[in-house]
């Protein structure tokens, strides 16, 4: 047989196709970190330790929360987009990383697109608008009469978050004011506006229900437009601030570094699948007040490439900016 060069290059690609399978096929085969861009305790954290648990359960390695808060989530988000595309350093992403951080900071280190591939979105969820028991306000109403007289503050877990733009678009469509107050995460938020810091909190139904259930805060109103069911008495901000188009949610995914193999993301798309769909985590994910979604890495893709440049623009008409 004559050896041609053409007969090389087809016998190299033949090889390297069928190595694919058998690499995937051995990973993970050694712990993977799943940076976070949030501090522990927040919504962030709360999913990426369940779902990373219940994915080693599954690959039998370790899947290891690596906690890098800061920057609405961009210093973690930065970190993985410059890791190597093995896929053994991944980022649990948010609403506020993916889709508002790049229309508020006109210089990121990452463009949410082109430097991640996204493997699936795992989980939605409203927010909650909280107050201190402090507070003389039982219900929409009363806040809303209480804000127009001025000089209250509200807390979020970081400047461009959901909570950030909830609460913005809360106080353009009421023509209220109030002074935001930006954290390093849920968990800090959370502890001020408990502790009477702060008078007013957005925050994710998983990080807020423990307290409100346990009376150290009041729920006002969720930011969804049906109700919760962990809530069902408190009303939408759309019904009871007469809001009827107002929505914010927000959702976690996972990504990989552009370059990942495809059979890797697949693997990682279909054991994130398993584990949000698995009798032992998916009751555990539903009791912490989220929605599980499951998304394919093909539905996340399309969806990241529509509401990249939908929140832009969302987000110059409300003239949100970073704090």
């Amino acid at each position: 047989m004559k050896f041609t060069r053409r007969t090389f290059c087809a016998s190299a690609a033949a090889v390297a196709t069928a190595s694919l399978p058998a690499f995937a096929a051995g990973y993970p085969d050694k712990p993977v970190k799943v940076a976070v861009g949030f501090a522990a305790g927040g919504g962030a954290d709360i999913i990426a330790r369940l779902v990373g648990t219940q994915m080693g359960v599954q690959t039998g390695q370790s899947f290891i929360v690596d906690n890098k808060p800061g920057a609405t989530g961009t210093i973690a988000a930065s970190f993985v987009a410059k890791a190597p595309e093995d896929g053994y350093t991944i980022f649990l992403g948010s609403q506020s990383t993916m889709l508002v951080a790049p229309a508020i900071y006109p210089k990121l280190s990452f463009d949410p697109i082109k430097d991640f591939t996204p493997i699936s979105m795992l989980v939605s969820m409203p927010m909650i608008l909280a107050v201190h028991p402090g507070v003389p306000a039982k219900n929409m109403q009363e806040f809303i009469a209480l804000a127009k007289k001025g000089g209250l503050s509200y807390a979020s877990a970081g400047a461009g978050g959901p909570q950030h733009v909830a609460g913005e678009l809360f106080k353009t469509g009421l023509g209220i004011d109030m002074t935001h107050i930006p954290y390093k995460g849920e968990a800090p938020a959370l502890t001020d506006a408990i502790g009477g810091q702060v008078p007013v909190l957005f925050s994710n139904v998983p990080a807020v229900t423990q307290y409100v259930q346990s009376g150290k805060l009041r729920a006002i109103a969720v930011t969804s437009l049906k109700r919760h069911p962990s809530f069902p008495d408190v009303p939408t901000i759309a019904e009871s601030a007469r809001l009827p188009d107002f929505e914010v949610l927000t959702w976690y995914g996972l990504f990989a570094p552009q370059g990942t193999p495809a059979d890797i993301v697949k693997k990682l798309e279909t054991e994130a699948i398993a584990a949000l769909k698995s009798r032992e985590l998916g009751p555990k994910v539903t009791e912490q007040g989220f929605t599980i979604v499951a998304s394919t890495s093909a539905q996340f893709t399309e969806l990241m490439q529509a509401q990249v440049p939908r929140m832009a623009k969302l987000i110059k008409a409300a003239n949100i900016k970073a704090e």
